[in-house]
C-alpha cells in the first residue's frame, strides 16, 4: 500500500506541474507579444544609437536634480494616496460587505463610476471643486489647487472603489461566527476582528493597496493638472520628456527606473502575502448581510454615506454643472454640438464615441478573462519561483507607463506578422493588459480559499482537471469571475494613457475624445467634453447596475 502511494504522488504531481503549465502557456505568450515585446521596442529605442547601447545615460539622468525631485514626489504621494484611500475606503468596504440597506445597489454603482473617468476629467472636475473661483471658493474661500492635498483628494476619488470591491468582495463571504466564538471567548470587539477578521483579510486588503499605489504612483491626468508646474511623476514626466521635449533617451530611463521599482514593490507583497495569508472559511453572503443595529452602526452607516457624498458625488455633480452651463443659459447644447462633426477636432461626430468605447470594453473584457482566469487557476498553488515569478509579471502593466505601452504598440506592432496599427483590435488588447491583473488579483484570494481537499476528491475519483474546475471551482468563484468581469470592464472604458495614442481619429475612444476637446481652446470645446464625461458616466453607473440585476447571488459585488 505505501509503495502504491509513493508511485501515486510523484504521478499526481507531474500532472498538477503539467496542467500549471498548460495554463501559462496562453497568459505568458499575451503579456510577452503585447506587453513585453513593445515596451522593450521603446526602450530600445531611447537607449541604443548607432546600434551602440549607452547604458550611461542611466546615471546621467539620474543625477539630475530635478529628476530626482521628480522621484521623490512620486513615491511620496503615492504612499501617502494609498494610506488615506485605505483609511477612508475600509469602513466603506465593511458597510456594502455586510450591511443590507436601501438604495445599496445604486450606491454601488455610484463609488464605482469615478473609477473609469479619464484622469484629465477628474483633475479638470476638482480643478473646478477646490480650485481658484471653483465651488468651495466661492462659498468659503477654501481653495487647493495645485497643492499635494487636492492630488491626494483626487487620488481618493479614484480608487475609493478599488478598496471597496476588493476587499468587501471577500469581506461578505467571511464566516462572522469565526469572529463571534473569539468574543465568546472572551476577546473584545476590537481584539476579535484583530485576530480573526483581520488576517482573513489580508490578502484582500494587500492586493487592494497594491492596486492603490501602482495607480497613484504612475498617476498621470490628476497630477499634470493639479499639480501645475511644481509637481511631476514619473508618468508626466515620462510623457513630457517623449511628447514636448522628444527626448526618448530619458524617457527610456524614467520608464526602466519605473519598471525596477514596481518589481520591487511586486516582490515585497509577494513576500508579504505568502508570511500573512490564512486558509478562510466561506459562507454565503446571505448569511453575513444584516440591517445595521444599534447606533453605533448606524453612525457608521452615516458616516459612509456623508463621505461618498463629498469625496465621490460632489464631485461628479460638478461635471454635470458644467455640462448643462451653456453660454445662453443652463440646458442641452452642449450635448446637441456632439452629433455635429463640424469642429474639426474628429472625422466623425463626438458621440460616435459611446458606441466605440462599448465594443472596445466588452472586447477588451473577454480578453482579460480569458487571459486573466488562466492565470488565476494556474497561481493557485503557492508554491514555486516559477509561481511566484509569473504572479509579478501579470501586474507590471499597472506599474509601467502607459504612454510607454502606447507609443511601444505604434513601433513594435507595425509589420507583418504582428502588423496591427490599421487594425481595430489593438485598442481592445491595450485595455486588456490594465485589465488582466484586477482578474487574477480579484479572484485569486478566493481560488486560494477553495478547500485543496476537494479538487483532491474529485481527481481521485477520476475527474479531469477542466472538470474538477467546473465542478469544484468555478461553483465557488463565480461571484469573484463577475467581479473580475466587471472590473475589466470598468477599467476599459476609461483607459486613456495607451488608448490616446493608437485610437483612430475616425473610431476614437470616449476618454480620447474628452482629451481632445479639453486640449482645444474655447467653451464649446470645454462644454462638449464635459458633456461627454457626463455621459460616460451614466454608460458607467447603467452598465454596473444591468450587473447587479443579472448576477447569480445576493451579495452586492457586480
Amino acid at each position: 500500500m505505501d509503495l502504491a502511494r509513493t508511485e501515486v504522488a510523484p504521478r499526481r504531481s507531474r500532472k498538477e506541474s503539467a496542467t500549471r503549465i498548460g495554463l501559462m502557456a496562453l497568459p505568458v505568450a499575451f503579456f510577452a507579444v503585447f506587453f513585453a515585446y513593445p515596451v522593450a521596442a521603446i526602450v530600445a529605442r531611447g537607449l541604443k544609437i548607432d546600434g551602440a547601447w549607452r547604458f550611461g545615460r542611466i546615471g546621467e539622468v539620474l543625477a539630475q536634480s530635478d529628476i530626482r525631485h521628480v522621484l521623490w514626489f512620486t513615491t511620496w504621494q503615492a504612499l501617502a494616496s494609498t494610506a488615506l484611500t485605505l483609511l477612508i475606503a475600509l469602513p466603506g468596504a465593511y458597510v456594502f460587505a455586510r450591511f443590507d440597506f436601501r438604495g445599496k445597489q445604486v450606491l454601488r454603482a455610484v463609488v464605482t463610476v469615478p473609477f473609469v473617468l479619464p484622469t484629465v476629467v477628474v483633475g479638470t472636475a476638482f480643478l473646478a471643486l477646490v480650485g481658484r473661483g471653483g465651488l468651495l471658493d466661492q462659498l468659503w474661500g477654501v481653495r487647493l489647487d495645485t497643492t499635494v492635498w487636492a492630488i491626494l483628494l483626487a487620488h481618493v476619488f479614484f480608487n475609493y472603489a478599488v478598496v471597496v470591491r476588493t476587499v468587501g468582495g471577500l469581506w461578505s463571504q467571511l464566516d462572522p461566527r469565526q469572529e463571534e466564538a473569539a468574543r465568546m471567548l472572551g476577546a473584545s470587539r476590537f481584539a476579535a476582528w484583530r485576530r480573526v477578521t483581520l488576517p482573513a483579510l489580508s490578502p484582500a486588503v494587500a492586493a487592494a493597496a497594491l492596486m492603490v499605489f501602482l495607480f497613484t504612483f504612475t498617476s498621470f491626468g490628476v497630477v499634470q493638472i493639479l499639480g501645475g508646474p511644481t509637481f511631476s511623476t514619473l508618468e508626466v514626466e515620462i510623457y513630457r520628456q517623449t511628447s514636448e521635449i522628444f527626448d526618448l533617451a530619458t524617457a527610456a530611463v524614467l520608464t526602466i527606473v519605473q519598471f525596477v521599482a514596481v518589481g520591487a514593490i511586486l516582490a515585497v507583497h509577494a513576500w508579504t502575502v505568502r508570511r500573512r495569508e490564512a486558509a478562510l472559511r466561506l459562507v454565503a453572503p446571505e448569511v453575513t448581510v444584516r440591517r445595521p443595529r444599534g447606533v453605533g452602526q448606524w453612525a457608521l452607516l452615516g458616516g459612509v454615506l456623508a463621505s461618498i457624498l463629498v469625496l465621490l458625488v460632489l464631485p461628479l455633480g460638478v461635471l454635470v454643472q458644467r455640462s448643462l452651463d451653456a453660454p445662453g443659459g443652463y440646458g442641452f447644447a452642449y450635448y446637441k454640438a456632439l452629433t455635429s462633426a463640424d469642429s474639426g477636432i474628429f472625422l466623425v461626430a463626438p458621440i460616435a464615441a459611446i458606441g466605440n468605447s462599448l465594443e472596445y470594453a466588452l472586447a477588451a473584457t473577454a480578453i482579460a478573462v480569458v487571459i486573466g482566469g488562466l492565470a488565476a487557476a494556474a497561481l493557485t498553488r503557492r508554491t514555486g519561483r516559477l509561481v511566484r515569478g509569473f504572479d509579478a509579471l501579470l501586474m507590471l502593466p499597472l506599474g509601467v507607463s502607459a504612454v510607454t505601452v502606447g507609443f511601444g504598440f505604434l513601433i513594435a506592432l507595425d509589420e507583418p506578422p504582428l502588423d496591427l496599427r490599421s487594425s481595430w483590435i489593438l485598442v481592445p488588447l491595450a485595455q486588456a493588459l490594465v485589465g488582466v491583473p484586477f482578474v487574477v488579483r480579484t479572484m485569486l484570494p478566493v481560488l486560494r480559499a477553495v478547500d485543496g481537499r476537494l479538487r483532491e476528491a474529485a481527481a481521485v475519483l477520476g475527474a479531469s482537471p477542466w472538470r474538477v474546475w467546473r465542478e469544484v471551482d468555478l461553483p465557488l468563484v463565480r461571484r469573484a469571475l463577475l467581479i473580475a468581469a466587471g472590473f475589466a470592464f470598468a477599467v476599459s472604458l476609461g483607459e486613456f494613457g495607451a488608448t490616446v495614442f493608437i485610437a483612430r481619429p475616425d473610431n476614437p475612444t470616449l476618454p480620447v475624445a474628452v482629451a481632445r476637446l479639453l486640449g482645444r481652446a474655447g467653451d464649446l470645446n470645454y462644454g462638449q467634453a464635459m458633456a461627454l464625461s457626463t455621459i460616460l458616466m451614466v454608460v458607467c453607473a447603467v452598465a454596473l447596475l444591468l450587473l447587479e440585476r443579472i448576477r447569480t447571488d445576493r451579495t452586492g459585488e457586480f
